[in-house]
């Protein structure tokens, strides 16, 4: 059966709305028609070759929509449900799923090299990040959904499984910010204003968002910024200077920049954390010298995916949702259709904020 999708044709080419023919969900396999799909950073890295896929491939590893049929095996979901795509499932069999650290399941992305889909003149496409959800419906494991949580609308939905789990994730599970202590999240694009809502929820009593667009102030301030830096040569000087000169206890980095994730560092009091979440390139080299590392003993960690396990977490943000402690509506500054998805990766780096949210 053919469908619409956005076709990644080759690294650094334009995405292609074009007809796919996508078959039958095999055993252990689910059909998801879209109900919406946002727009993440991450697909651009995926376009421009900073992180690798096979191609051509149809992008989009953010969505939630409603089952429509299920292969042979599958009994955790049926046709009629709604569920959230999962991109990162974990196996439960490798090193790192026996020590509960499922984000950095081994054999996560191993669909990515799959042959999912071909396009109606016959060529073999991969599923992006596992779930293909740039289109109007897709194929997928049944390992990649989760049903969505009470209370969720099918739309909101579609965040949490990128944007909202990395955002809170970096917050809650990999800085691990406690109540009373000073967050700065660098970046207010989903993710940050993830982040900046996760920490007004984990209790932080100052939040400073820190952006290259003074426009942004508005939306940081809404998802529970105390404060507003633009960021310059000066940015860790100002952090400081509104932290008793102290600095502040924990730093979300979400740019992927080298600059940034210094400059995020340079921000910590003696002892903070730093979280970086953006995914930068190889050519992005940060730098310290070992007395400093000494001397200020801060720690500098990773995170992938917000250190989260889809299964355990999705029930305790639905929980937030409902409380009206979380906003996913706050994370979206334009809906557009599947056509409109070309133009929102033009503009993509020029960086509006939040998240382009597709709506089928």
């Amino acid at each position: 059966m053919a469908v619409r999708a956005a076709v990644l044709p080759a690294i650094g080419s334009p995405l292609e709305i074009t007809g796919i023919d996508l078959p039958d969900p095999g055993p252990g396999q689910v059909r998801v028609r879209l109900a919406a799909a946002g727009v993440c950073h991450s697909d651009l890295s995926l376009s421009d070759g900073t992180m690798r896929v096979p191609v051509p491939a149809v992008l989009g590893h953010e969505g939630a929509g409603t089952v429509v049929s299920v292969g042979e095996g599958v009994d955790h979901v049926s046709p009629g449900d709604g569920v959230v795509l999962n991109w990162a499932p974990s196996c439960g069999a490798c090193h790192a799923c026996s020590l509960g650290e499922v984000w950095l399941c081994a054999n996560a992305l191993s669909g990515a090299a799959d042959v999912y889909a071909r396009t109606t003149d016959g060529i073999d496409l991969h599923p992006g990040l596992n779930v293909a959800a740039f289109a109007e419906e897709t194929v997928v494991s049944a390992s990649c959904v989760l049903p969505v949580p009470d209370g969720v609308p099918l739309t909101d939905a579609a965040l949490l499984g990128c944007a909202v789990l990395t955002g809170y994730g970096a917050v809650h599970h990999s800085a691990r910010v406690r109540q009373g202590e000073i967050v700065a999240v660098f970046g207010v694009g989903g993710v940050g204003l993830a982040a900046l809502q996760a920490a007004r929820i984990a209790g932080a009593s100052k939040i400073v968002a820190v952006d290259v667009s003074a426009e942004k102030e508005e939306l940081a301030r809404a998802a529970g910024a105390t404060d507003y830096v633009v960021a310059s040569d000066t940015t860790a000087r100002e952090i400081r200077g509104l932290t008793g000169k102290q600095g502040v206890d924990v730093a979300v980095e979400c740019a992927g920049r080298a600059v940034t994730i210094r400059t995020a560092w340079d921000s910590t009091r003696r002892g903070g954390r730093t979280t970086v979440v953006g995914i930068g390139g190889k050519d992005q080299q940060v730098t310290f010298n070992a007395l400093e590392i000494f001397h200020w003993g801060r720690t500098l960690s990773g995170c992938v995916y917000g250190n989260s396990d889809p299964a355990r977490d999705l029930p305790v943000l639905a929980g937030h949702i409902r409380a009206g402690r979380l906003d996913l509506s706050a994370l979206v500054t334009e809906h557009i259709s599947l056509d409109g998805i070309p133009a929102a990766f033009e503009n993509m780096p020029a960086g509006k904020g939040g998240r382009a949210l597709v709506v089928f």
